[in-house]
C-alpha cells in the first residue's frame, strides 16, 4: 500500500479506501483522537483508534511529537473541522517524544522562545506555514526568471571586492589569527594568505552578475550574501538571500517594468498555490493585531496587502516631486514623522516610504532619480550631474523593498565617480573592462528575499523567516 501524505489524503473525496500514512502527532485526546501533521499543509488529519484493540503500552508511547506510522480506512469525519477522518487499523510508533523533555507542547509559544528551537520550530503551525510559503516563493522566483529567458548564475560567495563600498564585510582568511606574517611596516602581509589578497563573504553578486548580462543578456543570481553590520534590529541578518537580475541594452524605464511584473508575479504566485497557509498566517496576525491600540494596526489585513500589490499599478514618481510631498505632508509640518524632511538630498526613511505608500498615493510606489551622493557608485549619473538613474519599489507596511539602477555604462563618468569614493581602479580592472569592450546600457535590481518573505507571511520579526537565523552573538545550530 503507497503511503499518501497528510495533504493528499485531505483532499480525497473517496472514503472507504484503505490508507497509510505516516507523522508526527500534535495532540492525542482521550485515548482515542490522534492529530497526525507531516508538514505538507497546515491541516491535520484525525486519526481515531479504538483504543480496546490496541495494546496500552503502544497507546502510551504516542506522544505529542513522536513520530508514527498508520495504516486504516479513510472514512467521511464525524467531527467538525475536517471532512475525512481514518479509522486506525495498525498503529507504528517510529520515533519516541520523551512528553518530559519535548519542548514544542501543543501551547502558545513564544517567538524568543521557538528562535531558541528553531530546530523543532517548524513542527508549529505558524513556522510550518512560514517555511512553506518561503519554499514557493523560492519556486516562483526561478519559475518567473526561467519563463522569461533569464539565465541564472552562481556568483562567488567569496570575492576580494566590496561591490556596495559599505566597507561592513566578513573577512576569509587561512592565515593563523595568533602569528599571522607581516610586511615590513607591521601590517598583517594577505599576499601569504590563501588567495594571495585579502578575501571576505560577498555583499552582493551584483558586479559579476553584470559582467554575465553583457555576453548572455538577461541573467539573475539567488544566493546568500553577508553583512558584519553590528545591528540587532528586527530587520537585520548577516547572512541573508538576495535576487539581484541585471539584463543588457534596458533602461531604467525597462528596469521598473521588470521589478514591477516580477513583484506581482511573485505574489500572484503564493495567493494561488498557499491559500491555507496565508489564511492561517492572516488570521494569526489579526489575532495579535487586536491586542494593539488601534492606531498602532495595519490598516490591512494580510492578504489584502498582498492583493494591493497584485492588483494595482505601480505609481513612479520622481525622488524630487516626492521630497516635496513629503516636506508639504501634514505629519512633517506637525512633526509627527521621526526625521524631519527639511531639504532635497534628504535619505528616505521607512516611515517616509509608508507615508507615500499607504496615504498619499494609496497604490505601490517606485521612486526614481535619487541623489547621487546617497546612492552607489555604479549607477548611472544623470545629465544634471546631480541625480542618478536609480529606482526603489515602496511596499505598505514595509517600505523600501527593491533598489535597483540603470547602470553607468561610460568608462571615463565611473573612473571619476570612484576615484571620487576611493575605490582603487585595480581593484575592479575586470568591472571597467565591461566599459571597454561593447559597453552598452544596461540595468538590474537586487531584492532582499527575506524581506519578500516577511511582506508575504506577516511576520514582524525577519529571523523568523529564515531557518537559522545568523545575527550578532548568534550563530547557533
Amino acid at each position: 500500500m503507497t503511503t499518501k501524505t497528510v495533504a493528499e489524503l485531505l483532499s480525497q473525496d473517496v472514503t472507504l479506501q484503505d490508507v497509510s500514512v505516516k507523522g508526527w502527532v500534535r495532540t492525542f485526546r482521550a485515548n482515542r483522537f490522534i492529530a497526525l501533521n507531516d508538514g505538507s499543509t497546515i491541516n491535520n488529519i484525525q486519526c481515531v483508534v479504538d483504543f480496546e484493540n490496541f495494546d496500552e503500552d503502544l497507546l502510551k508511547r504516542v506522544t505529542t511529537g513522536a513520530a508514527i506510522h498508520v495504516t486504516g480506512q479513510l472514512v467521511e469525519s464525524q467531527g467538525k473541522g475536517q471532512s475525512v477522518e481514518i479509522q486506525v487499523k495498525e498503529l507504528e510508533v517510529l520515533g519516541e517524544s520523551d512528553p518530559e523533555t519535548y519542548p514544542i507542547q501543543p501551547k502558545k509559544h513564544t517567538f524568543e522562545f521557538l528562535r531558541e528551537n528553531a530546530h523543532l520550530r517548524t513542527r508549529t503551525n505558524t513556522f510550518s506555514a512560514v517555511m512553506r510559503l518561503r519554499s514557493s516563493l523560492s519556486f516562483a522566483i526561478h519559475k518567473y526568471f526561467n519563463d522569461n529567458g533569464f539565465y541564472y548564475m552562481h556568483t562567488p560567495i567569496i570575492t576580494g571586492s566590496d561591490a556596495e563600498g559599505a566597507g561592513e564585510m566578513f573577512r576569509v582568511t587561512g592565515l593563523d589569527p595568533k602569528n599571522p606574517p607581516l610586511t615590513e611596516d607591521g601590517m598583517v602581509d594577505y599576499k601569504e594568505d590563501f588567495f594571495g589578497k585579502e578575501t571576505n563573504l560577498t555583499v552582493s553578486g551584483q558586479l559579476e552578475a553584470e559582467t554575465y548580462a553583457m555576453s548572455l543578456g538577461k541573467v539573475y543570481t539567488f544566493g546568500p550574501t553577508f553583512r558584519a553590520e553590528n545591528s540587532n534590529t528586527s530587520r537585520h541578518l548577516a547572512e541573508f538571500w538576495m535576487i539581484e537580475p541585471e539584463v543588457a541594452f534596458m533602461d531604467l524605464a525597462g528596469n521598473m517594468d521588470l521589478a514591477e511584473d516580477f513583484m506581482k508575479s511573485v505574489l500572484s504566485y503564493v495567493l494561488e498555490h498557499n491559500k491555507e497557509d496565508l489564511e492561517f498566517l492572516d488570521k494569526r496576525l489579526q489575532d495579535e493585531e487586536k491586542k494593539l491600540p488601534q492606531a498602532d494596526r495595519s490598516p490591512m489585513n494580510l492578504i489584502d496587502k498582498i492583493k494591493f500589490v497584485v492588483d494595482n499599478n505601480f505609481k513612479r514618481v520622481s525622488y524630487t516631486e516626492a521630497i516635496d510631498i513629503l516636506r508639504n505632508s501634514k505629519p512633517n509640518k506637525k512633526k509627527k514623522f521621526k526625521y524631519i524632511i527639511e531639504e532635497w538630498g534628504a535619505d528616505l526613511q521607512s516611515e517616509h516610504e509608508r507615508f507615500l505608500v499607504e496615504k498619499h498615493f494609496k497604490c505601490p510606489v517606485i521612486l526614481f532619480d535619487y541623489p547621487a551622493n546617497i546612492k552607489a557608485f555604479y549607477m548611472r549619473l544623470n545629465e544634471d550631474c546631480k541625480t542618478v538613474r536609480a529606482m526603489d519599489i515602496l511596499f505598505p507596511g514595509i517600505g523600501e523593498m527593491v533598489g535597483g539602477s540603470q547602470r553607468e555604462e561610460r568608462l571615463e563618468v565611473l573612473k571619476e565617480k570612484m576615484k571620487a569614493l576611493d575605490i582603487p581602479e585595480e581593484e575592479l580592472w575586470w568591472y571597467l573592462d565591461l566599459r571597454k569592450y561593447g559597453t552598452a546600457v544596461h540595468s538590474g535590481f537586487g531584492l532582499g528575499f527575506e524581506r519578500l518573505v516577511m511582506f508575504a507571511t506577516g511576520m514582524g520579526n525577519i529571523r523568523d523567516v529564515i531557518p537559522y537565523p545568523r545575527t550578532p552573538q548568534n550563530a547557533e545550530f
